[in-house]
């Protein structure tokens, strides 16, 4: 089981933002816990789009606690192959 953080780098407002998932919903609540994002911010809850998108400084966080860094296109072939699941 792991989480995983995309190299995307997309604008919003003053931040720039990337995509944080993981194997499964219980690991992706434990890493936002453990990084100070907040559970509200989860989108496409229970769907294999499930996801939170995230400020560098969060990924830089989630990159020390163990999440593994993956390109955009590595992101989206893991969440096809969950969506086959």
């Amino acid at each position: 089981m792991a989480v995983y953080v995309d190299d995307m780098q997309a604008p919003f407002g003053r931040m720039k933002m990337c995509h944080m998932v993981a194997d499964s919903t219980e690991e992706l609540l434990a890493m936002a816990d453990r990084i100070g994002v907040a559970r509200r911010w989860l989108q496409k809850a229970g769907t294999w789009q499930e996801h939170f998108d995230i400020a560098l400084s969060k990924r830089r966080l989630a990159v020390e606690a163990g999440a593994i860094e993956v390109s955009r296109m590595d992101l989206g072939r893991l969440l096809r192959a969950r969506r086959g699941r």
